[in-house]
């Protein structure tokens, strides 16, 4: 099975005068982005986003900041299957608390036996208490966790809280949301030491789960899960690039279970950073053709692959 887990950056299909566009890869908060000559840019940044997803070639995708399931379906069905990508008969959005419809994404190759949305979640239900300042009945999710069954693998695709604009404020949310997956895999596999599961998705982590103050530390304490993207050396596990300071960072996280690891020993992620801006120099790497020096760009996020052959 090969999957990747990828932030397409607000991918959203509106329709303007009955006719169908999409937003590009923008935030509109870096200078220049929200311009008319911005946006002119935006179909030539998904099929950036396509080709990423189209070299890949994966049996099961997760995608995050997906706007709603038609948007999917269109991305899939005009773009990634023009651009060389397989067949996706498998395909789910579903909304979650992002007020800005950032929300979790999967398309498969193969069919799934259940998925479960933890949108709903609150800290209560699991004898916990949210961050000071925040709302008893807010949920701890602030995007969504999804729950997929598939064959003998479940995966848990997670979109937790951004440390920006306020790092000092998202760190005990983003701490509390780990602490509920945490408590999520353990209630839904019963503490199986031979379960095979995967966290793939953006975690938001700007040094990745293991760097010293980690709000993702109960994800890896006590040998809970295993840091895939630790077996790379650690300067190539960056997959994110900021062009409005130049900072790079590792948010997205591939977390596996014990047993998975074992299984598979010698699997070690690959960061696609093709679609990256020309600004992201880090990545001496070959580009996509149309990639420019901000825009056209597929994502400030680079996709992330793991084969587990055999699964």
């Amino acid at each position: 099975m090969r999957i990747v887990t990828f932030n397409v950056q607000n991918l959203r299909l509106r329709r303007a005068a009955g006719r169908p566009r999409f937003d590009g890869a923008r935030d509109l908060d870096t200078p220049g982005d929200d311009t008319p000559a911005a946006g002119a840019l935006d179909l030539a940044d998904r099929r950036l986003t396509a080709q990423v997803l189209a070299h890949a070639q994966a049996d099961v995708i997760a995608l995050q900041e997906v706007f709603d399931q038609e948007t999917l379906d269109y991305f899939h069905d005009h773009l990634l299957r023009a651009a060389g990508a397989p067949h996706y008969p498998h395909r789910l959005c579903r909304r979650g608390n992002d007020g800005g419809g950032r929300n979790l994404a999967l398309l498969s190759r193969r069919s799934w036996a259940s998925v479960q949305s933890h949108a709903q979640l609150m800290a209560a239900d699991f004898g916990d208490s949210n961050p000071p300042g925040t709302a008893p009945e807010t949920p701890v999710f602030r995007r969504d966790c999804l729950s997929v069954r598939l064959d003998a693998l479940t995966l848990f695709l997670c979109h937790f809280k951004a440390p920006w604009p306020d790092p000092a404020a998202a760190w005990p949310v983003r701490a509390l949301e780990a602490r509920a997956l945490r408590w999520l895999i353990d209630t839904r596999l019963g503490k199986d030491p031979q379960a095979l599961w995967l966290i793939a998705g953006d975690l938001n982590e700007p040094s990745g789960p293991g760097a010293p103050g980690s709000a993702l530390a109960p994800l890896v304490a006590d040998g809970f899960a295993v840091d895939l993207m630790a077996r790379m050396p650690d300067a190539a596990r960056w997959t994110f690039h900021e062009p409005g300071n130049g900072r790079y960072g590792r948010p997205d996280a591939l977390l596996a279970s014990p047993a998975l690891a074992r299984r598979f020993p010698h699997a070690r992620p690959t960061i696609l950073r093709e679609g990256l801006s020309q600004n992201a120099a880090r990545h001496a790497g070959t580009r996509l053709q149309d990639v420019g020096k901000h825009r056209p760009h597929a994502s400030d996020h680079a996709a992330v692959l793991i084969d587990l052959p055999g699964l």
